[in-house]
């Protein structure tokens, strides 16, 4: 026994020896700054190498301002709709194509091609893309205007990165056509952990396909869910390259994100570092509060009405030992 004990405590070091370069990378590359951005939001630091900053005399501010500002609180509203708009029909062709790839009743030829397929998006630069979409929607000549116009559907050609609702759609549909496959994967993976033999119960029952999915895979694809939302929430309040990189915020700011508006704060002569990370830390908390309140919607009720009467239940045997003693 003593062996053993000895020689659990010297295995278990190794542990913390392959985990510590993810700490030392995470605490300067992530909290560090996270912490360094959140205290400059009290200051009055403008600019880059500016060493000379103090702490404002009315250290909120900056988040006044920031809160206050129109076109920080647009932008806000910018991130959340571009973010609805492709989300949705993100979540809908992934969880069909899921759907498609995880079926039991007809094996599907070439699995592994079309899931490449789907997922590169994913795995080209961002720049690339909005160059990319940049000739496709080109003025006055591009694929997409020649098709337009070939066809009838146009009589010229269109400047599509002057209209804000089309500006906004296209940013929609390029984050959207970007992150499906990914989220496909993320969902595929979910389905195969799964217990077959729940399907072979269904099966044996009579269930059709609809009724499997809807039945069997989604509930049981809950958390897999949750964490798709998650991502793609933070993912989504986080949405900078593309709408920056293609159409730089515009057209009259319609495609003006929360963290282009920060950048632009920051790195674009203005040098208001403070604004930026005021801008930055009200952000933070926007996406905990999302979070939290995803967390709360798509919580385990049964579980959480289980804890609660668990709870009662410890809490009425406490009161009746107590009670028990006090008699005695």
């Amino acid at each position: 026994m003593k062996r053993k004990y000895i020689k659990g405590i010297s295995n278990a070091k190794y542990g913390y020896m392959f985990s510590l370069p993810f700490i030392i990378t995470f605490l300067i590359f992530s909290l560090y700054p996270t912490i360094y951005t959140a205290l400059l939001g009290f200051t009055d630091c403008q600019g880059a190498g500016n060493d000379e900053w103090h702490i404002l005399e009315e250290p909120l501010a900056n988040f006044k301002l920031v809160l206050t500002n129109g076109t920080f609180v647009r932008a806000i509203f910018n991130t959340v709709r571009i973010w609805i708009m492709n989300f949705i029909p993100q979540i809908t062709l992934a969880m069909v194509l899921t759907a498609w790839f995880t079926t039991k009743r007809n094996a599907i030829k070439g699995q592994g091609f079309f899931k490449v397929v789907f997922y590169m998006p994913n795995i080209i630069t961002a720049a690339t893309i909005a160059i990319l979409f940049q000739a496709l929607f080109g003025y006055p000549t591009g694929p997409i205007n020649d098709l337009l116009v070939s066809s009838g559907i146009l009589e010229s050609s269109y400047d599509f990165s002057v209209d804000k609702t089309a500006s906004r759609w296209t940013v929609a549909f390029i984050q959207f056509w970007t992150w499906y496959g990914y989220t496909m994967i993320i969902l595929v993976s979910g389905v195969l952990g799964i217990n077959p033999d729940i399907y072979e119960a269904a099966d044996i029952d009579g269930a059709n396909g609809v009724q499997t999915f809807f039945q069997i895979t989604l509930p049981n694809l809950k958390t897999i869910l949750l964490y798709t939302l998650i991502t793609s929430l933070i993912g989504g309040l986080n949405m900078f390259d593309i709408p920056y990189l293609y159409l730089g915020g515009g057209p009259d700011q319609a495609t003006n994100t929360a963290n282009v508006f920060i950048y632009k704060q920051a790195f674009t002569g203005r040098n208001f570092y403070n604004r930026a990370a005021a801008a930055s830390m009200v952000m933070f908390v926007l996406i905990c509060l999302c979070s939290l309140a995803v967390f709360y919607v798509m919580r385990d009720k049964e579980a959480a009405e289980f804890k609660k009467m668990k709870k009662l239940e410890q809490k009425a045997a406490s009161k009746n030992r107590l009670g028990a003693r006090n008699v005695w």
